[in-house]
């Protein structure tokens, strides 16, 4: 049965059984391949002006590059969510692994644009598949208790390090290589990943005899890619330009229409009795808000430190190395503070360890020290937020009914890469918005500076709403303490 009301962590028998090794052989698998798709979100970030200028791309060419990538990997999250319910979490994961491989090839080959496009594209397509699979491989091969919240602790700090170590690692494989390299780079670790999985990985299915949803699988996934692509074109034309609105209105209406198809279905690809569990549908806002806010800091930052404060791509990369440190021991630590102060807890104390970073961060000036401005808000950030997503992704998927475990890891994974674009989106015409406009010449770099402070001030305000709404809506946690002995 899954839980409703009670914290996870607290609720856990008071002798669980034992992973095997074989079983953190499988964490370490799901994760590397979770490491990769979540690395490629950021990592061609730095190689763009040399994609630009070997391959002759326009601006809005080069913009897709980024474009493609993200709006295939969230407009499909929830269908291979499901999918791995349905035909195999191994199969999948296998699946979705081989495509990103193969596209890695085909990008890094790339001769035209379009061709590097096409390649970003297949490569969101592949991460769909496999990212859902990664997280249900990680609980179901732990036994539920304290070593699956370490477990998730682990995926949480993997994949926010895979986020974290695409600016350093764009930078050294640009400045040692080329930029084709920081997509062939995919393809030996992909191998190995391959290898491991068809090694270690067994097959499991909770769906056996169900069929595959298509109006509803067709529905979602044109709803979120097209809500996508609005959101990703806000940067370039606006909230307010009519193509945006419409593009937006019609990814919200194919949701809806998506919604109603699925209360009458038999069989729904999202059966909407998850939203019914408190945990799971307040953890994944939850997890959206924290979301909007980590993307946009790895954006800012990363120029911040390029435009503002004169650093090349590497040192810009090595600048932020603390702070992915930060959010892997955040996110590592958490199931241990967990066992004292609960998920939801911990939780709200993370966010506002978050927020309190932003709000420092927010005081950055133009000629700001590595310490004072990159440093110290930083770590902070950071840690807050891998202490947040830990116990929220804890919450989320241990209250979901086993048959359901893929699609709520989709959903999972479908509210983090949604909330970053929305908010990557939101703060970047926040930015602008308040980046004093230039009469003539070329723009001084210390005129980014009050809309960067004001887009980090916008994320501390999101991020302490965060923390209010995860006490009001998240389950609270039972009085009483599995004994042990």
């Amino acid at each position: 049965m899954p839980q409703t009301d009670s914290d996870s962590v607290r609720t856990t028998p008071a002798t669980p059984s034992v992973p095997t090794p074989r079983a953190w052989a499988v964490v370490l698998t799901a994760c590397a391949g979770q490491f990769l798709v979540v690395l490629d979100v950021s990592v061609v970030n730095v190689a763009l002006p040399s994609m630009r200028t070997d391959l002759g791309l326009s601006a809005l060419g080069l913009q897709w590059v980024l474009n493609a990538y993200a709006i295939a990997f969230a407009g499909f999250m929830l269908l291979g969510g499901r999918a791995s319910d349905l035909y195999g979490r191994k199969a999948m994961f296998l699946l979705g692994l081989g495509l990103f491989t193969a596209a890695s090839v085909a990008g890094g080959l790339a001769q035209e644009g379009w061709q590097l496009v096409a390649a970003r594209a297949v490569q969101g397509l592949g991460a769909a598949v496999l990212s859902p699979a990664t997280l249900t491989l990680v609980t179901g091969a732990v036994p539920a208790g304290a070593a699956r919240t370490r477990a998730i602790g682990t995926w949480t700090a993997v994949g926010a390090a895979g986020g974290a170590a695409g600016g350093f690692v764009g930078g050294l494989l640009v400045d040692l290589l080329s930029w084709r390299w920081v997509l062939l780079i995919n393809v030996p670790i992909g191998v190995l990943v391959l290898a491991g999985a068809l090694l270690w990985l067994r097959e499991a299915r909770t769906g056996a005899g169900r069929r595959l949803d298509l109006p509803g699988a067709v529905l979602v996934t044109a709803g979120l890619a097209t809500l996508a692509y609005g959101i990703v074109q806000t940067e370039e034309a606006g909230w307010t330009a009519p193509a945006t609105l419409l593009t937006l209105l019609g990814g919200l209406t194919l949701l809806a229409v998506f919604v109603v198809v699925e209360a009458r279905t038999a069989e729904p690809l999202m059966p909407l009795k998850i939203f019914r569990t408190r945990a799971v549908t307040a953890a994944n806002v939850a997890i959206l808000l924290c979301g909007s806010s980590s993307f946009g800091m790895w954006f800012f930052m990363t120029n911040y430190a390029q435009s503002v404060l004169g650093y090349t791509p590497l040192q810009a990369g090595l600048a932020l190395v603390p702070s992915s440190l930060a959010v892997v021991l955040g996110s590592k630590g958490a199931p241990y503070l967990m066992q004292t102060v609960g998920a939801r807890n911990l939780a709200v104390i993370g966010a506002l360890v978050g927020a309190a970073g932003f709000a420092w961060q927010s005081t950055l000036t133009a000629d700001g020290t590595f310490l004072g401005t990159i440093l110290g808000p930083g770590i902070l950030m950071m840690a807050g937020l891998g202490l947040a997503t830990t116990p929220l992704a804890t919450l989320a998927t241990s209250s979901a009914a086993p048959s359901d475990a893929g699609l709520v890891s989709g959903l999972v994974n479908t509210s983090r890469t949604m909330g970053g674009a929305l908010g990557l989106a939101v703060l970047s015409t926040i930015a602008a918005a308040a980046t004093p406009a230039v009469t003539s010449g070329a723009p001084d770099p210390s005129s980014l500076v009050p809309g960067y402070a004001m887009a980090f001030r916008v994320a501390t305000g999101v991020l302490v709403g965060a923390a209010l709404l995860m006490l009001l809506w998240l389950p609270r946690p039972t009085r009483t303490v599995a004994r042990r002995g």
